[in-house]
């Protein structure tokens, strides 16, 4: 969270070119499925993904480079705020572009009789694209191991689910007869409890799971461009993941756990710089 804020001030001084779309409002999703995730399981997201990235490798200062188009960044700069690649994370901003290639790495590794799962975060959005389904068809026939994460956050870019979306995320995935499961809350902790026995069951069966989190994008698409109601945020902003962990937290370590995340930025924009 704090990442992502201080990159639009960045952008706000003329510092960072091209776009950036934030993952505020949606950080438990990351931080409780990657949690229970193995070093040498396989990650690809998409283009909201500091998140997914941060949580998996707490690489602050690659991030931060590669987004400001520095040769230190983790690909040299060249990948921006989208496209990035370090170990066995990746991600790409097309709308299901990386589903159908993320079935074949996984598909591959067991092929090799290698013990892992393969997570692929979509939006809703995404959900309006072909390949989606045909991957849906091969991950059911093949038997892939593949976890999906759908984050609605409610919104393909600016419009909203209820006017582009017909039926249910469950409804459609049980089509092609693969297992699913949803969850409304922003809480981390109910969170990486529900994830746990799910990729547990993946890893063991080598059978795929989509599992659909509703949730809220508290931030603008990408940048800038936001024209939905205030009061509709200032309503979500109560269910911030947060707020919610804050709470569950005594308030003399948050203001230690704030204060390091503060310095750790600090440092990372001074590297950068």
């Amino acid at each position: 969270r704090r990442f992502e804020e201080a990159l639009f001030k960045l952008f706000s001084k003329g510092e960072l070119f091209g776009t950036t779309h934030t993952y505020i409002g949606q950080e438990a999703i990351a931080v409780s499925v990657i949690n229970n995730l193995n070093d040498d399981d396989i990650i690809v997201s998409n283009h909201r993904c500091h998140g997914h990235y941060l949580a998996r490798t707490n690489d602050v200062v690659g991030l931060l480079a590669e987004i400001m188009g520095k040769e230190g960044g983790l690909c040299s700069g060249r990948g921006g705020s989208q496209h990035l690649f370090k170990d066995n994370f990746y991600s790409n901003g097309v709308q299901g572009n990386m589903f159908p290639v993320a079935a074949g790495m996984a598909y591959a590794e067991k092929i090799k009789g290698n013990d892992i799962v393969l997570t692929i975060f979509v939006g809703d959005g995404t959900f309006g694209q072909g390949t989606l389904y045909e991957t849906l068809n091969l991950l059911s026939l093949w038997s892939i191991p593949v976890l999906v994460v759908v984050e609605n956050n409610r919104y393909a870019q600016s419009t909203p689910i209820e006017l582009n979306f017909a039926g249910t995320f469950t409804g459609r995935v049980k089509g092609f007869n693969i297992s699913t499961g949803e969850i409304e809350t922003n809480d981390v902790e109910v969170l990486y409890k529900r994830f746990a026995p799910i990729i547990k069951k993946i890893r063991e069966t080598k059978t795929p799971h989509v599992e659909i989190v509703h949730t809220y994008r508290l931030g603008p698409h990408s940048k800038g461009d936001d024209d939905r109601d205030k009061k509709e945020i200032e309503l979500w902003t109560k269910n911030d993941p947060l707020k919610i962990l804050g709470n569950q937290i005594e308030n003399s370590q948050l203001k230690k756990i704030d204060k390091m995340i503060k310095e750790s930025l600090n440092r990372a924009q001074k590297i950068v710089s």
